[in-house]
């Protein structure tokens, strides 16, 4: 979008027309409301940006299918010329109608048509430049199908649309729309608004007739031209109907030529704004701008520097010290910027007394049948369309920025003096960064430092991809939320070219079963509920289906989609590819047709992480078979879509983003712990029913534990063969060496001999514990000093070590070599009858280790799982087995041998 400049914002409001609620759809399911397929429809104007266009904002849903419709507004208009009574030059009649004509063109491009144009829609910047203004009402309404009012003025209505009359459809359920408007009823609308500037005054006499008459005279009159062929001095006829023929004569020629190809009364010989544009009338005035080109996309094929220029004098874009730096943020920015501090559409649009509330006993009706039809009720005249834009104030908003100095909105980027540890942010924000994340985003000040960031930062996007890491680490701005998402997944290249070339229309045999999933996907929220949403959702699905033949749609993947495609609305390239990249990371092949084995591998991974984390709850879940089969499918098939709302799902995939195809594991054990005191407190049955419907999750807390839940588990304890293989190592993708500890993958570092080895999915299955590489035991013991695998929670050298090896071999393989700093409680006098562990000095260091990372190490993988699930049983956290026993240890030469006693 372009920035807010000179411009203001403007609000207007209006009613879609109710439908009955006791009329279903072909489907079966209730219809649709009126103002959700216009709020759907809406999303596409907010990417119609062009100078000529005044710039859509948002779109809110209120009450009794209020809508209410922000948008860029100029607050001088052509009525204010018309006002003054006097004729324009030709010169100035010329420019005008070459804007207009301009703004039109760019709207046919994309396939919209104005069809609402009068003087007081056609605005005039503080250069007295043009822009258009609600130039989408009759896109958003469906050409007028879904609102109870006429889109556009009679005044200004061209014979062909006024002679198709105004016709509601009588049944909801079939489509009897009319004949859309096309692009020439605009030039025919354009055409009178020129003749009135070339006259000095408005068509008065016009609307009288239309009043008095009830719109019947000048359709008749208008007819009547048509079919007996005086079309040829229409311009002489408006002028009689106005009163000044003296006017008309003496204007120009090429004055009254010009408004008579406009006024050309047959639609199929009236030229269209692509034409007159063309014309040589207009080739004075074409030299004078130049052509528009829309800036490029991040994610595109062409040069986003191309048509980067320069000023000759460079001390141009230095800023005074008294400049509006907000007006040069971008509309939306500033929108969004004003919202969060305290902006309120509703309340502006009830103080300029535009909203007006009625007494609900003023409502009642006189007569009421037993099936609800009412009689006597007066015309609620509010569902008529009221054409008033207020203006909303950003005083609030410049009040609560009045302290943010003019770097903050031009922070650097490569700035070496930098010592905060996490964040280019400055200093007096550090504290906020410390905040909870849902008063972080509310905070005015904090997200315009943030936003600014991630923007600059994005722009310059992929050569600064480590820095967009670096800060989404911190928190991620709603407002950015989408291409941040995009950045973190690695979306590059052309991607709108690669999306355009799949074939989403040819019948394929899913389409019946994605027809069936998108209605129940999501849809408590307003804009996947639109049938615009739908058919997006439609397309990327689809796409997705066929551009991936290996793979198969599974119920779910609907679920996964809906977060990108809910950020990338406008862009389903961007949701395709962000999808495209997002599940090969994940949920590499869990879309096989026979993805069994990495489901059961999956879940087999989790199960050990409860026993990891918290074995008392994995042993109360084991005894009454309450296996992750029955529950947790559903979670990571959809990575928790299908079971948690959107706006839990941003913050939970904000954290999910930044780690590695492990994480989800994490997460899990996260949600299970928030509901542990009920799980363990329940059977069977209540587990099931708890399940079915899962009780409030605490998503911020969720996140918290999660993390740390992570930093608490060996990388190589959630290896699993079935994972994504490691990816080649490209020469642009950019190094994360700071980060690789979190964001890496295992299987993605160089194989060694000391790396974890694959196993059969049945072994797996018989043991409790995870097992872990001896790469990842020596980094833990710090056998070989600091190392480049190290992990995120990672302490000091003079800090308590975190992990201990219980060596279970008996005394004399022990004695023989054995791992420094490990303990020996040979594995065949280790437990009592009871199942307790034999007191001795050995076990009494064991029990100081409590809470902390036990490696079980010996000879018989067989005997190391069972000593293993022992300390499980007997409620020991964060025990693991070590991947090859002690074998995998003896090549490296790091076994000591004890001194003799003597």
């Amino acid at each position: 979008m372009f920035p807010l400049k000179d411009a203001v914002m403007g609000a207007s409001t209006f009613f879609a027309s109710a439908l009955p609620h006791d009329v279903c759809g072909s489907n079966g399911l209730p219809l649709t409301p009126n103002s959700i397929k216009i709020l759907g429809r809406f999303q596409i104007l907010k990417t119609i940006t062009h100078p000529r266009l005044c710039q859509y904002v948002d779109i809110s849903r209120g009450k009794h299918e209020r809508l209410v419709v922000t948008a860029e507004h100029c607050e001088k208009s052509l009525e204010d010329l018309l006002r003054e009574r006097k004729p324009l030059s030709f010169s100035r009649i010329l420019r005008i109608a070459y804007e207009v004509l301009q703004g039109l063109q760019y709207m046919n491009k994309h396939g919209m048509v104005h069809r609402a144009l009068s003087p007081h829609n056609i605005l005039l910047d503080r250069e007295g430049h043009i822009k258009l203004a609600k130039f989408g009402l009759y896109h958003m309404t469906a050409h007028g199908v879904d609102v109870d009012f006429p889109i556009g003025y009679p005044s200004y209505l061209a014979p062909e649309v006024i002679a198709q009359g105004f016709v509601k459809p009588s049944d909801h359920t079939q489509c009897e729309k009319l004949l859309p408007s096309g692009p020439k009823s605009d030039v025919w609308s354009l055409g009178i608004i020129l003749f009135e500037l070339c006259v000095g005054r408005k068509g008065g006499n016009f609307l009288c007739l239309f009043k008095q008459y009830h719109f019947l005279i000048v359709p008749l009159f208008f007819l009547l031209f048509y079919f007996v062929g005086c079309v040829d001095d229409i311009v002489t006829v408006l002028a009689e109907e106005h009163g000044c023929l003296d006017i008309i004569k003496e204007l120009p020629e090429n004055a009254i030529a010009l408004v008579k190809k406009f006024l050309t009364f047959q639609p199929s010989k009236r030229p269209t704004p692509d034409q007159l544009l063309c014309d040589n009338m207009f080739n004075e005035v074409a030299s004078i701008y130049p052509s528009f080109h829309k800036p490029a996309s991040l994610f595109s094929s062409s040069l986003r520097c191309a048509n980067l220029t320069l000023p000759e004098d460079i001390t141009q874009l230095c800023k005074d010290e008294d400049c509006d730096y907000l007006a040069e943020r971008s509309i939306e920015e500033v929108y969004y910027l004003w919202c969060l501090a305290g902006g309120d559409l509703e309340k502006e649009l009830v103080n300029k007394e535009i909203i007006r509330s009625k007494p609900p006993i003023c409502t009642l009706p006189n007569f009421l049948f037993e099936d609800g039809e009412s009689f006597g009720q007066g015309r609620d005249r509010s569902s008529l369309l009221d054409d008033t834009t207020v203006i909303l104030s950003l005083c609030q908003l410049r009040n609560r920025l009045k302290d943010v100095g003019g770097e903050a909105f031009y922070p650097l980027l490569e700035d070496e003096q930098s010592n905060l540890p996490h964040s280019n942010s400055n200093n007096e924000l550090s504290a906020a960064a410390n905040l909870p994340l849902i008063i972080r985003e509310r905070d005015t000040e904090y997200q315009l430092h943030r936003i600014v960031l991630f923007d600059r930062l994005l722009k310059a996007y992929p050569y600064k991809k480590n820095q967009v890491w670096k800060e989404a680490r911190v928190d991620i701005p709603p407002l950015m939320r989408g291409l941040t998402w995009a950045a973190l997944l690695g979306v590059e290249g052309a991607i709108q070219t690669k999306y355009d070339a799949i074939d989403k229309d040819t019948p394929i045999p899913t389409d019946r079963q994605i027809e069936v999933d998108i209605p129940r996907c999501h849809q408590y929220d307003e804009l996947l509920s639109s049938p615009e949403g739908h058919a997006k959702f439609r397309r990327v699905l689809k796409a997705w289906v066929v551009s991936h033949p290996d793979l198969v749609y599974w119920q779910g993947l609907d679920s996964l989609c809906a977060p990108f495609l809910y950020l990338n609305f406008n862009n389903e390239a961007l949701a395709y590819a962000c999808m495209s990249a997002f599940i090969p990371k994940y949920l590499y092949n869990f879309f096989l047709k026979d993805n069994s084995h990495v489901i059961q591998e999956y879940l087999t991974v989790f199960s050990q992480m409860i026993a990891f984390h918290d074995p008392e709850l994995s042993n109360h879940l084991n005894e009454i078979g309450f296996i992750p089969d029955l529950y947790a499918i559903p979670w990571f098939l959809t990575m928790f879509t299908h079971v948690f709302p959107l706006h839990k799902i941003f913050h939970l995939w904000d954290t999910l983003l930044l780690g590695n195809s492990s994480f989800p594991f994490c997460i899990g054990v996260a949600i299970l712990q928030q509901l542990r005191d009920r799980l363990l407190a329940n059977g069977f049955n209540e587990c099931i029913l708890l399940f079915s419907d899962l009780p409030e999750i605490d998503i911020e807390r969720c996140v918290r534990e999660s993390v740390n839940l992570f930093c608490w588990t060996p990388k190589s304890a959630t290896y699993r063969q079935h994972a994504q293989p490691p990816k080649q190592a490209s020469d642009g993708s950019g190094s994360r060496g700071s980060m690789s500890c979190f964001t890496a993958d295992y299987q993605d570092a160089p194989k060694s001999d000391l790396s974890r080895d694959s196993i059969q999915l049945n072994d797996l299955k018989a043991e409790v514990s995870p097992r872990i590489s001896a790469e990842d035991l020596i980094d833990l013991c710090e056998l070989t000093g600091p190392s480049h695998f190290k992990t995120p929670t990672k302490k000091t050298k003079s800090s308590k070590p975190k992990l201990l090896v219980v060596d279970i071999r008996n005394s004399e393989d022990f004695n023989r070599g054995h791992i420094s700093g490990s303990i020996n409680i040979p594995f065949g006098s280790a437990f009592t009858a009871e199942g307790e562990l034999v007191q001795c000095p050995a076990t009494a260091t064991l029990q100081s280790f409590k809470g902390r990372v036990v490696v079980i190490v010996g000879h018989v993988v067989k005997n190391t799982a069972c000593f293993a699930a022992h300390l499980v049983q007997i409620k020991y956290p964060r025990v693991c087995i070590l991947d090859g026993g002690i074998n995998k240890i003896k090549p490296t030469g790091l076994l000591t041998v004890p001194s003799p006693q003597i």
